[in-house]
């Protein structure tokens, strides 16, 4: 039987009861399919009923065939070593007993001597120099994420299900798990906002508020087609509101004609000249004519509002995200901020960085790019301030603000409302709620605490309590940006940044987002220091 993925009327709700995904319908053959959506519409939730950690509450889930499993946290044990990731501790320590002599006749006849070659081979396949021996936390978050890969790789199983599997990489990494997925023949289903990684998908399936849609060819297929669905419901909702208008119009000028007919009546029935209980019947059959009217005019009208209200609800999800940032009135020769000859570290005698200089001025947009460990996150430590440098000056000499991955900038217990409010004391209660509408945080949305969001929702509410208000800082600061933005977020502050008149230093190893916010200066860190 050949491997397959079927939900049934798949159907889940939040813990406080909401539904998170509804008679969800979907089949997945050998191919390799890109799932995609905005954050917290369920995608994560539905990789989890696929594995069966989650059993859903309506419909069914059947899996035929093997699943290899890549989530977007791998924390190491205490003495993990990369064997471990590939199950393979035991057979190892049979070769290695085996090699030393220590091993008798029945082992020697089990042990795979070929098996720690295959191991390395799948490593490098990932673009990964690392022995099986080698201990997990040795690695970077990045490195160990392509050694469960490649793990997962070496367990040919019918069907990858990948969590976002190029977070936290470099561009090496990024570029091998690419090459590796594009080679792929078996299923592969692939949660992701990586644009260049769902250009080799073979089908794309977007998850919405409406449900579960397939659309055939890889990620430029998608946009392509998207922007034909968006059109057309576009063309819906201006035809609808016609409807409505035009139901509107035809319901008064009945009221209007049925009045002057009441009105005539009335003036008949005044010069007394009819039978008394004919008057009565006209009344009965003109109120009977009225109620009859008026009932058709609200069904007409309800249904042409139920038809504008789907066409909207269609236009909400088709619509990206759109942002637009104040000025921040930056001058052009400005220097933003001066690193002079810095040396800094964590362990004496072991500098990170050693002898950096850069140098940042007026709205320059300056990337920094770089392998895992090559110093990125000790520089924006330095920059502000969480680090002191052992030798050298920092200087920022303009009000900036850091996005860090974690949006650290924001108070967990407190909602995204308030925190917009203590970020932006002079903003009253409409202009904060004004900026938050902006990016996608309406009415009862502003009141989610900060620490109930997901991590794509978290940097989106950052986003928009630093660069919302009036007046945004003239320096702003990420560290990986895309990481946990859906794509729709990412190209909105893709366009917002290119708007944006202040300066901007950018870690990111995404190449696709560094493009289109304008990067044009590198500073690339190696790990022998910067480039």
């Amino acid at each position: 039987m050949s491997a397959s993925i079927t939900l049934a009327g798949v159907g889940w709700s939040l813990p406080d009861g909401r539904p998170l995904l509804e008679n969800i319908d979907l089949t997945f053959q050998r191919e390799r399919a890109g799932l995609v959506g905005r954050n917290g519409v369920g995608k994560t939730t539905l990789l989890r009923l696929l594995t069966g950690e989650l059993t859903p509450q309506a419909g069914s889930v059947s899996v035929t065939g093997r699943l290899g499993v890549l989530r977007q946290n791998l924390a190491p044990a205490p003495g993990e070593t990369v064997a471990d990731l590939f199950g393979a501790r035991a057979a190892l320590d049979l070769l290695r007993r085996a090699e030393s002599g220590e091993a008798n006749a029945e082992e020697l006849a089990e042990a795979d001597w070929t098996l720690e070659a295959r191991m390395e081979a799948a490593l490098a396949r990932v673009g990964l120099a690392a022995s099986p021996d080698t201990p997990l936390d040795r690695l970077s978050g990045g490195q160990r994420t392509r050694a469960a890969l490649a793990a997962l790789v070496f367990g040919d199983p019918d069907f990858l299900l990948l969590d976002e599997p190029t977070n936290n990489l470099d561009r090496e990494g990024r570029a091998a798990v690419i090459a590796l997925l594009a080679g792929w023949r078996a299923g592969a289903i692939v949660v992701s906002h990586d644009r260049e990684l769902l250009e080799t998908m073979d089908a794309i399936v977007e998850l919405t508020t409406l449900g579960a849609a397939r659309y055939g060819g890889n990620w430029s297929a998608y946009r392509a087609r998207k922007a034909l669905e968006l059109a057309s419901a576009e063309h819906d909702l201006a035809h609808a509101e016609r409807e409505v208008a035009e139901i509107a119009r035809a319901a008064q000028a009945r009221a209007e004609r049925q009045d002057r007919r009441d009105r005539g009546g009335r003036r008949k029935a005044a010069k007394d000249d009819e039978p008394r209980i004919l008057l009565g019947t006209w009344k009965r059959r003109a109120q009977e004519t009225r109620g009859e009217a008026a009932q058709l005019a609200e069904r007409q009208r309800a249904q042409a509002q139920e038809a504008a209200a789907e066409a909207r609800a269609r236009i909400e999800v088709l619509q990206p995200l759109s942002v637009s940032l104040a000025p921040t009135g930056l001058p052009a020769g400005r220097t933003v901020l001066r690193v002079d000859r810095v040396t800094a570290g964590y362990e004496p005698g072991r500098p990170v960085l050693e002898g950096f200089s850069m140098q940042l001025t007026g709205p320059e947009r300056v990337a920094v790019t770089g392998p895992n460990g090559s110093g990125k996150t000790t520089l924006l430590a330095l920059l502000t301030g969480r680090l002191a440098p052992w030798t050298g000056t920092v200087e920022v000499r303009v009000p900036c603000a850091l996005l860090d991955q974690e949006v650290g900038l924001l108070e967990p217990g407190a909602s995204i409302l308030d925190n917009f409010r203590r970020l932006n004391p002079e903003a009253d209660v409409n202009a904060c709620r004004a900026a938050l509408a902006r990016f996608m945080f309406r009415a009862d949305a502003a009141l989610q605490r900060v620490d109930t969001l997901s991590g794509g929702q978290k940097l989106r509410a950052g986003l928009a309590c630093v660069v919302g208000g009036a007046r945004p800082p003239e320096l702003l600061i990420f560290d990986e940006p895309t990481n946990h933005l859906d794509i729709e977020a990412i190209e909105a502050v893709e366009a917002g940044l290119r708007s944006y008149d202040g300066a901007l230093l950018i870690v990111s190893h995404d190449e696709a987002f560094l493009a289109n916010v304008g990067a044009t200066r590198r500073i690339a860190l190696g790990r022998g220091g910067p480039s």
